[in-house]
């Protein structure tokens, strides 16, 4: 009966309501290895389901945003850090009629490589392995490789495409270096990535007692606004309006997703304060010294014992240091802190 009404196809004649710059799934690149469609989901629903359901999705909530192994219960995790970019990527993405489901997948699926400690494990594995480290690409690895039991998830090139993509280092928000996406679904999700932490890292660094409401600079409180919900409408609201000719089949220029020069200069300025402020400052703190001297430890434990790695980091063809960092930056930080401790007995 499910192939007779075919719900997929209605989904996808549904896209062509679309903006004519959206992605519409019966046009997608495809997956690397194909498969027979789902008679119920588009392949863009499908990719949100697998990463929903992977495991490397479950260990986000145990992972660190900023703050390593905070007291408190509302401090910002990996995994509340994703749904909120989510959330965000998909208010634009309906805004400016672009394919939903794509930048949900997308979104819901960048971080899934980020290692335990924050930004201060991607550091250390950077550091340690030879070819380098960055967790937008680990995210691409873990979808295409390590989940699934080496087989990983087989998503679609668009979404894997807005994976690999969606890093952006220390550039400025749309500055040089920002690196262009495949799709504007790509690029939403990569500018509601800032918009989201560069105001939720706010509130945790004010929990924290690292800053005060009132160290805001100005122009960001007069242009943005004074609390998360007004800097976040903010935000949201000028992308949407700078970005409309996303919807407009006569624009004459190229569409692109961005914020008009009065607020992407107040964003730009909170993000340059959040770095001078807290996220520099909190590379020297005790709870990050810890942090490197743990991931250190794993690291040069599992060079000398190989044999203790999870047969399924053992099973994969990559050279033992590859293996190794694959499974340190899968560990939850608990994981990791416990780990560590059994190994210094």
């Amino acid at each position: 009966m499910i192939d007779e009404l075919n719900i997929r196809q209605q989904a996808e004649e549904r896209e062509e309501k679309l903006s004519p710059y959206a992605t519409k799934s019966k046009f997608s690149r495809g997956r690397v290895r194909w498969e027979e469609p789902c008679p119920i989901r588009t392949c863009f629903q499908r990719d949100r389901d697998r990463i929903i359901h992977c495991k490397s999705f479950r260990r986000l909530k145990h992972k660190t945003q900023v703050f390593i192994a905070p007291l408190g219960d509302h401090y910002v995790t990996r995994l509340t850090h994703t749904l909120e970019v989510s959330q965000i990527a998909r208010t634009v993405a309906r805004a400016l009629s672009l394919n939903e489901d794509l930048t949900e997948a997308i979104a819901l699926g960048h971080d899934l490589g980020h290692t335990p400690f924050g930004h201060i494990g991607e550091e250390v594995l950077n550091e340690l392995y030879p070819d380098g480290f960055k967790h937008n690409e680990q995210s691409l690895r873990v979808v295409d490789l390590l989940e699934g039991e080496g087989q990983g998830l087989n998503l679609t090139w668009e979404v894997r495409d807005g994976i690999l993509k969606h890093s952006k280092g220390q550039t400025d928000i749309l500055g040089e270096g920002w690196g262009d996406v495949g799709t504007l679904e790509g690029q939403v999700c990569k500018i509601a990535d800032t918009v989201a932490y560069i105001n939720h890292d706010v509130e945790d660094a004010i929990r924290a007692n690292a800053i005060n409401q009132n160290d805001l600079p100005h122009l960001v409180t007069a242009t943005l606004g004074c609390t998360h919900s007004q800097r976040i409408n903010t935000l949201v609201c000028d992308i949407v309006s700078y970005s409309w000719p996303v919807c407009n089949h006569s624009s004459l220029t190229e569409p692109t997703i961005g914020m008009s020069p009065e607020v992407l200069s107040a964003a730009n300025s909170l993000r340059q304060f959040l770095f001078d402020k807290v996220y520099n400052p909190s590379l020297v703190r005790e709870e990050a010294i810890k942090a490197r001297k743990i991931l250190r430890l794993l690291y040069s434990h599992f060079l000398r014992h190989q044999d203790e790695l999870p047969q399924e980091f053992i099973s994969l063809l990559d050279n033992t240091e590859r293996k190794i960092i694959d499974y340190i930056a899968g560990m939850t930080d608990q994981y990791a802190l416990r780990l560590a401790e059994e190994i210094s007995q």
